[in-house]
């Protein structure tokens, strides 16, 4: 049950930053004025998309705290590393983000350190 819970983490985690993403590049960037700044976060908590990768977040909080009545936070920590893998994978399908030799480097040095910390 312990890895389901991990699992469900790093899930909601992963919906909840594409979601941002997503619906922010659609509301633009942030104006320069006062006004103009309350009146853009207004608006994107409006936004219903937002508010479920609010909810999303709040759910990995739980799924987290669960995680941790099953393990060690130094044996379970290291796997929400593959949170940044996920929304690597997924940002570049679901938003066209860019693949770069760097990127790819960095996903395969944060799954090695994984694999070398949940060997311990």
């Amino acid at each position: 049950m312990g890895y389901l819970y991990i699992f469900l983490c790093i899930l909601f985690t992963t919906y909840g930053q594409l979601v941002f993403k997503w619906r922010i590049n659609l509301h633009g960037g942030i104006p320069d004025g006062y006004f103009e700044k309350i009146k853009y976060f207004i608006s994107l908590f409006g936004d219903l998309y937002i508010v479920s990768a609010y909810i999303t977040a709040f759910l990995a909080s739980i799924a987290w705290m669960a995680a941790l009545t099953k393990f060690e936070l130094s044996f379970a920590y290291p796997f929400m590393s593959l949170s940044f893998v996920s929304v690597f994978f997924f940002s570049t399908l679901f938003l066209n983000e860019t693949v770069t030799l760097p990127k790819i480097i960095g996903l395969l040095l944060v799954f090695t350190g994984l694999v070398v910390m949940s060997k311990g």
